[in-house]
């Protein structure tokens, strides 16, 4: 498993239980639900992405651009839970990889539900839930902007897994990842939410009140399927137009011009960040 947004005893815990197109309109219902000032066209990536618990060296990005694999790569801008330290994580890095022609995909690990058995550093409560909330966005969106990524960029909640049959823990979440959303929206940055197919990402997928909910799914569903279509587990409706991320492989060790990273593999039709 990977140990990319909690620390690998974490997650371990937790879990136990190519082409660019510019397009104004995609999930445009989901992601304008409240007032907000005009919204940039969407930035959207299709094809193959990768995420690294460390944002690889420029040397290395170079390397791997060239081999043609990839054309996305997510990195984690944030988070009290985040797993690894990111040296090369800069606006600079930024800059130089875009220019590079890589699609970056901004993840934050926030806070966590009451009922995760893992040991992570910030969790939210039934009674703190909409205030985390509040703040995990505000600082989302702060380290987002510091690294260069612009509004009109997405930010992906990511989510571990949690008993979602526990009702009072589920609802709490909700609650939360509600809050995220709305805050994010409000400053103009599009919402999105990493999470499991058998859990986290399920809890957002089937809920019955759309209200505020992110307007972007990235599923981890380790299937070894590279689609967002065909192994889709929920509505065929939901989350269509560019909405859907699928992380289907995890721990893949791989070597690109001459540089090995271990990665996690996804399968993207979604929005990426717009760098400036």
């Amino acid at each position: 498993m990977p140990k990319h947004r909690l620390s690998r005893k974490n997650r371990y815990i937790a879990v136990a239980a190519t082409g660019v197109v510019v397009v104004a309109g995609a999930g445009i219902a989901a992601q304008t639900s409240m007032a907000a000032p005009a919204w940039p066209a969407q930035k959207t990536y299709t094809g193959r992405a990768f995420d690294a618990c460390t944002a690889p060296s420029l040397t290395a990005m170079k390397a791997w651009k060239k081999d043609a694999y990839y054309g996305g790569v997510a990195v984690y801008v944030g988070g009290k839970n985040r797993g690894c330290a990111q040296p090369n994580l800069t606006k600079s890095w930024v800059k130089s990889v875009s220019t590079l022609g890589w699609r970056v995909i901004p993840l934050y690990v926030g806070a966590q539900p009451p009922c995760q058995k893992s040991r992570n550093k910030e969790r939210f409560t039934a009674a703190t839930a909409a205030s985390v909330g509040v703040s995990n966005a505000n600082d989302a969106i702060a380290k987002a902007s510091a690294l260069g990524m612009k509004a009109g960029s997405p930010i992906y909640l990511n989510m571990e897994s949690y008993d979602i049959t526990d009702k009072a823990c589920n609802n709490a979440t909700l609650t939360y990842v509600r809050s995220f959303t709305k805050t994010l929206r409000a400053k103009t940055y599009r919402a999105g939410l990493y999470g499991f197919s058998s859990s986290s990402a399920k809890a957002i997928a089937t809920a019955k009140d759309r209200t505020n909910l992110p307007g972007n799914l990235w599923y981890a569903l380790w299937n070894g399927q590279e689609t967002t279509t065909r192994d889709w587990p929920w509505d065929p409706k939901l989350y269509t137009n560019h909405s859907r991320g699928h992380q289907y492989k995890a721990n893949s060790k791989e070597t690109r011009g001459g540089h090995t990273i271990t990665v996690d593999r996804n399968a993207w039709d979604a929005p990426v960040a717009i760098i400036g």
